[in-house]
């Protein structure tokens, strides 16, 4: 039994590299359909699993752009979509980039929507040369990571630090908060890196951190911690973690007596979020997002319509906003770049400058980080209220 448990993992070793070695080119020939008529784009999003609400979004939106932009086409050829999904697993981001990549030959990839699932495919896209953007992963070690930039890695959405910067001064401007607790999933990179720009932030506003907690994804029971963070007294709670303990957390806070202002960045931003905590529960909580369906803007309300026109009179999400531009910001490049070459794509994707999508107007910098704004939403009753806007 030993020796063929053995030999199947020798296989599946020796599987996994012949797929990495077979698809180590340089990556500078044409990755378009033989037909030459589409330009095939690999999608690795989480469809399933924990995350899976990020996900099933951001495909939503691409989805949306894609039939948007091959109404006209790019220089005579259309985008055809290749998904994957990754189950909300880092190793099954890495084996759908394989795939994507080395099987299916696409000339860029669209995802993942964590930070952690968006590092995963790292190291498969810069051996293969093949362009990935994150439309939400926010750590900044997507892109850059060990002083190093990962030229051919992108992301629609701003950074942790921006949007943990946010976050604080609005406690401290906007609350008055002059104490706070912080409270993070100690397993996420989106979490910590949030935890870590709110802190520096919030102490340099004059603010003081009363205490520090952490839970496990997939925890259920927050009862214990919230009552040590009660009797820490703070003024405020930043809850930097993803929707499924968020709403659970948010819960049991209010039941245990905690009814101080919490908040949370983009990874709330579910409707999920209100059936586990409650529309009750919500209020006097807020989050930082990218944009907000109720913002006024013209171009907001056109992508709102043709959203709910498209998806039965469903609101669009920020996931959902970011899939829409994700796929806008990769036309372009192609476009600007006139090929499907993922290399020419890649360098177009580089000078984005000035480009006007639904969650901001946008310039890529020289770490890959669109400088864009940021949008703060409050819940009233369950729903979400525009409340704000933050330029960078």
């Amino acid at each position: 039994m030993k020796k063929k448990k053995l030999a199947g993992a020798f296989l599946s070793l020796s599987l996994a590299a012949g797929m990495l070695a077979g698809c180590s080119g340089s990556g500078s020939s044409d990755k378009s359909s033989g037909d030459g008529d589409t330009i095939k784009i690999g999608v690795n999003l989480e469809l399933s699993g924990g995350v899976a609400s990020y996900g099933q979004s951001i495909a939503e939106g691409l989805e949306l752009a894609t039939e948007e932009i091959n109404k006209e086409g790019i220089d005579g050829k259309k985008i055809k979509l290749i998904k994957v999904d990754n189950k909300s697993e880092a190793s099954e981001a890495t084996s759908g980039a394989i795939k994507l990549t080395s099987q299916d030959q696409v000339a860029a990839i669209v995802g993942a929507a964590t930070s952690t699932n968006s590092i995963a495919q790292v190291q498969i896209a810069q051996d293969n040369k093949v362009p990935v953007i994150s439309p939400s992963g926010t750590s900044p070690e997507i892109t850059f990571s060990k002083d190093k930039l990962n030229d051919y890695i992108f992301r629609t959405s701003f950074i942790d630090p921006f949007q943990g910067t946010v976050a604080a001064n609005f406690a401290s401007k906007e609350i008055k908060a002059k104490s706070a607790a912080i409270y993070i999933d100690s397993a996420s990179d989106y979490s910590k890196g949030l935890a870590a720009a709110f802190k520096e932030q919030f102490e340099k506003n004059g603010g003081k951190i009363v205490a520090e907690e952490a839970y496990i994804a997939k925890d259920t029971d927050f009862r214990s911690t919230l009552t040590r963070l009660k009797s820490a007294k703070p003024d405020f709670i930043f809850l930097p973690g993803y929707y499924e303990e968020a709403g659970l957390i948010v819960k049991q806070a209010r039941e245990t007596g905690l009814d101080v202002p919490f908040m949370g960045g983009d990874g709330w931003d579910s409707p999920k979020l209100v059936e586990i905590a409650g529309a009750k529960a919500l209020n006097n909580t807020f989050i930082t997002n990218h944009y907000s369906s109720g913002d006024p803007d013209e171009k907001i309300q056109n992508f709102v319509s043709a959203f709910k026109a498209k998806y039965k009179d469903k609101s669009p999400d920020a996931f959902n906003a970011l899939g829409y531009d994700t796929g806008y910001f990769l036309a372009d490049a192609i476009k600007r770049a006139g090929s499907a070459d993922s290399t020419k794509i890649k360098e177009a994707l580089e000078k984005t400058k000035n480009l006007e999508l639904v969650t901001g107007t946008f310039t890529l910098d020289e770490k890959h980080n669109p400088i864009k704004s940021a949008t703060i939403l409050e819940f009233k009753e369950g729903k979400q209220v525009f409340n704000t806007k933050i330029n960078p």
